[in-house]
């Protein structure tokens, strides 16, 4: 049965050293797959792993993925990543409120816990060969963002904080993870 898969990607450079997207380079990529309620790590030479994960899966989740993740993955993948079926939290959270809110501000708000680090120190994690540390970094993102979207999926809403107090959005997040259907797309497997 296809179910959706929630990544996140931390890479070697930042913006600054690397304006494109192409360029930036992968260190690690994290992933949680419904299907079998498990945890992942893929580093740069274990990619193709991931692409298999990511073309079964019903849908691909993530927080600022549309616009981040899945363009740093085009560098990599030898198809269109626009074909996957995908769902952008961050997405998501702009067209309700009309603004960007950060992982780590909806996350407090929402779970009451916040994230580990951030991605400048993920990339001095992997300057430094931290391996450990830069996949304990990235899963928590994966782990965080999943916790996020479960709520949403569960209480139909999430929280977050304004000057005036917490509020809240509705958000109806329970599709993504009713559709069963593939992404439809092979062209890592062989023919």
């Amino acid at each position: 049965m296809r179910a959706p898969v929630i990544f996140d990607i931390e890479t070697k450079k930042t913006f600054r050293e690397a304006p494109n997207h192409r360029d930036l380079g992968i260190s690690v990529v994290g992933a949680y797959d419904y299907n079998t309620n498990t945890y992942h790590t893929f580093l740069e030479k274990e990619l193709g792993e991931l692409f298999v994960l990511l073309e079964n899966a019903s849908v691909v989740i993530g927080y600022n993925s549309d616009g981040f993740d899945l363009p740093v993955l085009q560098s990599y993948y030898p198809g269109d990543v626009t074909q996957f079926k995908s769902f952008d939290i961050l997405a998501d959270i702009k067209r309700i409120l009309g603004r960007r809110i950060s992982l780590d501000e909806v996350v407090k708000a929402t779970l009451g816990e916040g994230k580990s680090g951030n991605g400048l120190q993920a990339i001095t994690y992997y300057r430094k060969g931290m391996w450990e540390e830069l996949k304990k970094y990235c899963l928590d993102d994966v782990r965080l963002t999943k916790e996020l979207f479960d709520f949403g999926v569960r209480e139909r809403k999430i929280f977050y904080n304004t000057p005036a107090g917490q509020r809240f959005m509705t958000v109806s997040w329970d599709s993504h993870m009713n559709n069963t259907s593939s992404n439809d797309i092979s062209l890592t497997l062989p023919f």
